[in-house]
């Protein structure tokens, strides 16, 4: 039996949990007092060992603003998750990284993006879309890398850190897309509508089953949760972030709570584009506990054994 436990522990590392992380909310619609609110979304995964920020906010010193309030050290952090290219994600990455590099060389210097991050996006006439404040992606990436970041793309689900997994692009099976239209990329026969196909969210693999964190969830919630039960079957047991569903009719919010009911689903993190309506119903329609659900806001924490701890405006 001792030599069946200790095989099983050597085929299966990575999916056990060796240190357990805080998740700290740095950006969304609603702030604390003393921090800045904007439609954007970031947090922080603080480990013992190391940390991982997942998205930068939208305006550039957004994320440094609520950082410093809050008192989060992100020079600890060295590996990022973009977890698509729009501004309201990325936007803070460079001045992050020129400012927590002179204490830590290598702070925010490895960034993860989904295959198709760098995809050029254009409007209907011609007019240049890149990530953060920059209109060009080749520019974007030109001057992250002249601070020494370093960009991996990714294809498929990926292990980044301990327990830490990313989807990246996610398969479009139930939900085709969840989001906003009128960008386009450069097909074979030229430009089609963009889909966001380069939408990733990241997978925290808890002894409850998965946490899953998303920017916006365009690739649609069900898809991805989907995604990581493919990496582990657990229960989707918490969701964190944006999931866009503040547009959705009552038919999608119904749908997507059976699923999530169906999958596990018993903490509730809805920020951003989740609609605190949308969240409401699903939360409703699943009978969570008040205890259970929270409408993210700047300092909004879940501690390392999955306990909600409110932010000042909750």
């Amino acid at each position: 039996m001792l030599r069946l436990c200790v095989a099983i522990c050597f085929l299966l590392p990575s999916l056990v949990l060796a240190n357990p992380y805080k998740v700290t909310v740095l950006a969304t619609n609603i702030s604390d007092y003393g921090g800045l609110g904007e439609w954007s979304f970031s947090a922080v995964f603080e480990g013992d060992d190391e940390s991982v920020l997942f998205d930068t906010g939208f305006k550039s010193d957004t994320v440094l603003h609520n950082v410093l309030h809050l008192k989060v050290d992100l020079a600890r952090a060295e590996k990022v998750v973009l977890s698509h290219f729009h501004s309201d994600h990325t936007g803070g990455l460079i001045i992050l990284r020129d400012h927590f590099r002179k204490e830590n060389p290598n702070a925010l210097s490895k960034v993860y993006v989904a295959r198709g991050f760098f995809d050029q996006r254009t409007t209907a006439e011609g007019r240049l879309v890149g990530p953060g404040e920059f209109a060009s992606a080749a520019a974007f990436r030109e001057a992250a890398e002249a601070r020494g970041i370093a960009f991996i793309e990714i294809e498929s689900p990926t292990e980044i850190a301990p327990a830490l997994w990313l989807t990246g692009p996610v398969p479009r099976l139930v939900e085709k897309y969840n989001g906003p239209k009128g960008l386009f990329v450069e097909g074979a026969a030229g430009p089609v509508a963009d889909t966001i196909t380069d939408d990733q969210s990241l997978g925290y693999l808890t002894p409850k089953g998965w946490l899953m964190t998303s920017g916006c969830g365009h690739s649609g919630l069900i898809n991805t949760g989907t995604v990581l039960q493919s990496v582990k079957e657990e229960p989707v047991y918490s969701i964190v972030g944006g999931f866009h569903l503040w547009r959705a009719d009552q038919s999608v919010l119904d749908k997507t709570a059976a699923w999530l009911g169906n999958a596990g689903l018993e903490l509730m993190m809805g920020g951003h584009c989740t609609g605190i309506a949308a969240a409401e119903s699903i939360a409703s329609k699943l009978g969570l506990p008040r205890s259970q659900i929270s409408h993210a806001a700047v300092g909004s924490v879940i501690t390392p054994d999955l306990t909600l701890i409110r932010s000042s405006i909750e």
